[in-house]
């Protein structure tokens, strides 16, 4: 398995499921943006501070695979990557079922920051990918 730089633990919960009794696909992104939140609140941000300061981050772009289905009461490992590619930090993010270590969804995810309502050239994401050296 390679490397990653976060990662958080979850559980399916029922109504997160379809009338198949699987992860409904929308989810998996929800479980990926929760995991970022995490990842930023494990390095002493959070969006509603960075609102206060005239930052925004948004997504510009997500791509998921889906691989094998999660079901209700499934725990699960949300894994993390990050790096920066122009203005842009790329987020590589892979969740695998707690049980039988086996993927589930493997996914992209492209972010930009907004400052005051103008695209930055990332010195957010650059400061953050510092404090990552320092954790």
């Amino acid at each position: 398995m390679k490397e990653y730089i976060f990662t958080l633990k979850d559980k399916v919960r029922d109504y997160e499921c379809d009338l198949q009794g699987v992860v409904n696909n929308s989810n998996y992104q929800h479980y990926m943006e929760h995991t970022r939140h995490e990842f930023l609140e494990s390095l002493g941000e959070n969006f509603g501070k960075m609102h206060e300061q005239g930052l925004d981050a948004f997504v510009a772009k997500v791509e998921i695979h889906f691989k094998n289905s999660l079901r209700s009461g499934d725990h699960y490992l949300s894994y993390l990557n990050a790096y920066k590619k122009g203005v842009k930090l790329i987020f590589e993010q892979d969740i695998y079922r707690l049980s039988d270590n086996v993927l589930a969804a493997k996914g992209t995810v492209e972010s930009v920051v907004v400052k005051d309502g103008k695209l930055t050239r990332g010195e957010f994401f650059d400061e953050m990918l510092k404090k990552l050296e320092h954790k």
